[in-house]
């Protein structure tokens, strides 16, 4: 399992990159995507959707279960990685590359200091 050191994390499995442009990239962690398995489907609410931290943002389904995922801070989602509908195996393949979820712009970007660092994430799984 791997905790890339530039990542934040959430206690839901989630984790979130600052992007240059002042958006953030989403998607969940290897140790979620081991979890739930091979997974087949995912969904999420449509570009434009303003979103508090932990409100559902979209769902992933895996060959035996249905998890819903959490935003880690308030924004509003700019991008659903499209690839995600052809080849959802991704997030499995490779959970913090092409398997990204969601680009989000922060309500605030300074939400992130509540986050995990890569270390203390690992410590909590």
């Amino acid at each position: 399992m791997t905790f890339p050191d530039d990542l934040y994390y959430t206690d839901d499995h989630e984790w979130l990159r600052m992007n240059d442009d002042g958006t953030a990239t989403i998607g969940i962690t290897d140790f979620a995507q081991s979890e739930l398995g091979d997974i087949v489907f995912v969904e999420v609410e449509p570009d434009g959707t303003e979103l508090d931290e932990g409100d559902v943002f979209g769902t992933v389904e895996a060959v035996k279960t249905v998890s819903e995922l959490y935003m880690p801070v308030a924004g509003t989602l700019v991008s659903f990685n499209e690839e995600l509908d052809i080849a959802p195996e991704s997030v499995n393949e490779e959970p913090y590359g092409k398997g990204w979820m969601v680009k989000i712009k922060l309500a605030d970007p300074s939400d992130v200091d509540d986050l995990m660092d890569s270390e203390a994430y690992e410590a909590s799984v």
